[in-house]
């Protein structure tokens, strides 16, 4: 098994004591079921590490055949979650306003631009392959948790 698997674990327990730690309000509730749906689209890479390690041939086609069913929707809960972020963010702004000194806020900003730049080059690799697509949406997906990781610790 990949080493992701384990990553994706500890992100998710990390994330579920944070939101058990603090009070629990609409627009937390959005931003972690978003947080959670970018989870589970982040899990494909481990399962595609997982299928390029070095283990036996039965265990990668098991994991290429999951793999292989969850693709369709993988574009789909990405917008979903790209939706539940925006709401997130409409909730935050309404609230409390934008306060650009806040760091809590930045870190917001900044992981909001970048998922939209996620779900951007997601639509755009589906409308037409390229290999230098496929990497943007991969780095920027990376950023795009460790960002919202940092968001969600300050």
């Amino acid at each position: 098994m990949s080493i992701w698997f384990g990553i994706n674990f500890f992100i998710l327990l990390f994330v579920l004591w944070k939101i058990s730690s603090g009070t629990l309000s609409i627009h937390i509730l959005f931003g972690a079921c978003a947080f959670l749906i970018l989870l589970y689209n982040f899990t494909r890479h481990a399962f595609f590490a997982t299928i390029r390690s070095n283990i036996p041939r039965k265990t990668k086609i098991k994991y290429a055949n999951i793999s292989k069913k969850v693709l369709p929707y993988h574009k789909w809960t990405g917008t979903l979650a790209f939706l539940l972020m925006t709401i997130h963010v409409s909730l935050i702004v309404y609230h409390f306003g934008f306060h650009p000194s806040s760091i809590k806020m930045m870190t917001g900003a900044i992981s909001a631009i970048i998922f939209t730049g996620v779900a951007l080059f997601g639509w755009l690799r589906w409308y037409r392959t390229t290999v230098r697509r496929r990497y943007i949406h991969w780095i920027l997906a990376f950023c795009l948790v460790f960002a919202a990781l940092l968001h969600i610790y300050v």
